[in-house]
């Protein structure tokens, strides 16, 4: 049997602007309008906006919400305060990353986590099997996916437009709000969550609304000059600026050690997979994600080996074009004593090796004279 996929609110806004729509975590996305290049452009640049309406919205809440989130994120929660939101994982036993999220701390006993698209259930069931077992009566989960949507504003401009349509409980501009740092506000009479986050590396928000209000409001931030961005830019965007996309550089298999997150995990606490993490930072990893810096516009795509003097010690995750940085660039893993950066490697594409040169990550990072944003994602994919 054929399976449908999830269609989020602005779907029939998408097709009348003529975006190519395609498959992703289980809905139909838009991965481009008026094609990649000039999207990351308008990120880079002005402001583009995303529908990621596909990624969950998890609210827990509860006597027991805190306590319970201590267990099952690798981050610390109870030192966040209401009003700022934080970048962390979700650990299996054996440390692979079932999911990473960012958790907003909403009030004293209620947060609100979006994992990404594709992980929503797994995430849900994992949750769920926690609470069960040690906080049953403690904390409830409710997903709220559906009921809501999820728009991102980024790019240098993108702060100059939320100041003109949005003002936020207490007679606040967003501006004024920090990064990773979220308020109340309302915009076109409607009441919406707004986190200064973000999964491009410029400046931006992340916009929650109720389903029925996306429409309106997207309309509303093209007029006021967002430029419409789908998940191709999205892409390219977040690898420019070395972010992790789960099932490429994370997943299940891959801890929060080898992949070069060690600083989203608090090894203070316990957490579910901490101690497997603990022996890792002690005794350390065979591997490490690394960034590639490729010549030429060829660039290398996910799975392609990564090559030292012809023997393989490591494959590529992610890769694209940079228009950006003029090049092309990559993430992989390789033997821990291949990833220096300066190393000289070589990439095995469809059996032509071509140079490459390890590099720090991010590839990208935001020019001095615009606000720094913090590290971490909004959700990725």
């Amino acid at each position: 049997m054929t399976q449908t996929n999830l269609q989020t609110s602005l779907y029939a806004t998408h097709i009348d602007l003529g975006a190519r729509m395609v498959p992703f975590g289980g809905w139909d996305m838009p991965v481009q309008y008026s094609g990649i290049l000039g999207e990351v452009g308008a990120v880079r640049n002005n402001a583009g906006l995303f529908d990621v309406s596909h990624m969950g919205r998890i609210y827990i809440t509860g006597t027991e919400a805190t306590e319970f989130l201590e267990w099952v994120l690798t981050a610390s929660v109870d030192g966040l305060r209401v009003g700022r939101a934080r970048y962390c994982m979700i650990c299996n036993e054996q440390g692979g990353i079932i999911d990473d999220t960012i958790f907003y701390r909403l009030a004293e006993d209620r947060y609100l986590l979006i994992p990404n698209a594709g992980n929503r259930a797994a995430v849900i069931g994992w949750f769920q099997r926690w609470i069960g077992q040690r906080f049953s009566g403690g904390c409830t989960l409710e997903d709220r996916t559906q009921a809501t949507a999820l728009l991102a504003l980024q790019g240098p401009d993108a702060a100059q437009i939320m100041d003109q349509i949005c003002t936020l409980k207490g007679g606040r501009a967003p501006t004024g709000l920090r990064f990773f740092a979220w308020g109340e506000g309302e915009i076109l009479g409607k009441v919406v969550l707004l986190g200064r986050t973000g999964y491009t590396g410029e400046d931006g928000f992340e916009i929650v609304t109720d389903s029925n209000d996306a429409p309106p409001l997207w309309k509303y931030l093209l007029e006021m000059g967002a430029a419409p961005s789908g998940l191709g830019a999205r892409d390219v965007l977040r690898l420019e600026a070395g972010l992790p996309l789960h099932g490429h550089e994370i997943d299940a298999e891959t801890t929060p050690v080898e992949a070069g997150l060690d600083r989203f995990v608090n090894l203070e606490k316990q957490f579910v997979g901490s101690e497997v993490l603990r022996q890792q930072q002690e005794h350390g990893v065979a591997r490490k994600l690394i960034g590639l810096t490729v010549p030429g516009r060829s660039a290398p795509r996910a799975g392609y080996d990564i090559l030292a003097q012809g023997k393989k010690v490591g494959r590529i995750t992610s890769g694209s074009f940079s228009p950006t940085l003029d090049t092309s660039i990559a993430m992989g893993y390789v033997l821990v004593r291949y990833a220096d950066p300066g190393q000289a490697l070589q990439v095995d594409v469809r059996g032509r090796e071509t140079q490459a040169q390890v590099v720090t990550l991010p590839f990208y990072t935001r020019p001095n004279n615009r606000p720094k944003q913090a590290e971490g994602r909004s959700q990725s994919s």
